[in-house]
């Protein structure tokens, strides 16, 4: 759990001036439909979020209801700017899944590699991880970059992604 006295998360800073993590609350959910919305063909590209790019207003509002404790949902957010989404999941005790996705004006900077750097960092801080993991569409070369960047290794290719892996303790072995 995250948080499990239901205090919000802290702000996380990035390394990169002006850009930080911020916990997504309800009041956001303009912020992320709006660019949801303008980035619909590049979100989509690769197959992913075709789920995310067809839903409402509302339906946006309510998926951005607390998450569970076991979830760290984070807003990229550039001197007041929404810019994308990073977040883990516990899948497991110690087993931590990292997701994301960034806006197209905002490639090409390190903000997500900065932004997922911060969030597994408070991770490692706050939790006993074992292991973080990922998975990437074989077409996703910038996504696999920031695999790359990040330090994690491809666990296996899939016939339409890779998962990648990263192990970061004892305990933490090829399953």
């Amino acid at each position: 759990m995250f948080q499990p006295d239901g205090e919000p998360l802290p702000n996380l800073p990035t390394g990169i001036p002006g850009v930080e993590l911020r916990e997504l609350t309800v009041q956001d959910a303009e912020a992320f439909f709006d660019l949801v919305q303008r980035n619909r063909a590049f979100l989509t590209r690769y197959g992913d979020y075709t789920d995310l790019v067809t839903k409402t207003r509302e339906e946006i509002a309510r998926d951005m209801a607390p998450p569970p404790a076991a979830n760290l949902r984070m807003g990229i957010w550039r001197e007041g700017e929404f810019m994308g989404l990073v977040n883990l999941y516990e899948a497991a005790p110690g087993i931590f899944v990292l997701g994301f996705w960034l806006g197209e004006a905002f490639t090409g900077h390190g903000y997500m590699t900065a932004a997922c750097q911060a969030l597994m960092a408070y991770a490692r801080r706050t939790h006993t991880v074992k292991q973080f993991w990922a998975g990437v569409r074989h077409a996703n070369f910038e996504s696999a970059a920031v695999m790359e960047r990040l330090g994690f290794a491809v666990y296996e290719a899939l016939p339409d992604r890779k998962r990648y892996w990263m192990v970061c303790q004892s305990g933490g072995e090829r399953p």
